[in-house]
């Protein structure tokens, strides 16, 4: 097993922390929310080897970056990495529904298994979990709290349409 390695970075979402290895993206971790966590005594704080990742978290945030190019290392099981693989097709600005996900990868009736995968995504806002809703478009639990996924719905949506105001309706899973 590689040494992980972190680092804090300010978000408009708060103060996420990254941790990964020298060479790939492992965790990003809400500062709020059911997902919320401190890095482990066994990290590394060192934020050299988050260089890219930081850029790219910042051109996002600032509206520049809609698909991020970073070398990523999310460990799960097959089932929830194919759920990871599909929610990096959403394209951004968009929303899927949990059972467009589950036909995305096959499993049509496997729904409730796509918002527990989705709900354990070690790496959001770049496996854009923040994009997936309810069937009748209601805002679902989100790890980082509901505020913080509609902050990110409205960031992408504020660059696609940025004369556009737009609600969301929102109800727990």
């Amino acid at each position: 097993m590689s040494q992980m390695y972190y680092c804090y970075t300010e978000s408009p979402i708060g103060n996420l922390l990254i941790a990964g290895s020298r060479s790939t993206l492992k965790k990003i971790i809400f500062p709020k929310g059911k997902m919320a966590r401190d890095p482990s005594p066994e990290w590394i704080e060192d934020a050299k080897y988050f260089k890219n990742v930081l850029d790219q978290l910042r051109a996002y945030f600032n509206g520049k970056l809609k698909v991020f190019d970073l070398q990523l290392s999310a460990e799960g099981t097959t089932f929830q990495k194919n759920v990871w693989d599909a929610l990096k097709k959403i394209p951004y600005g968009e929303t899927f529904s949990y059972g467009e996900i589950a036909a995305l990868i096959g499993s049509p009736k496997a729904s409730r298994a796509v918002g527990a995968a989705n709900g354990q995504n070690p790496i959001p806002i770049v496996i854009p979990c923040h994009r997936v809703i309810g069937k009748s478009g209601d805002l679902t639990g989100f790890g980082g709290g509901l505020d913080t996924k509609i902050k990110l719905l409205s960031l992408e949506q504020e660059v696609i349409s940025p004369q556009t105001s737009f609600s969301f309706q929102t109800s727990a899973l």
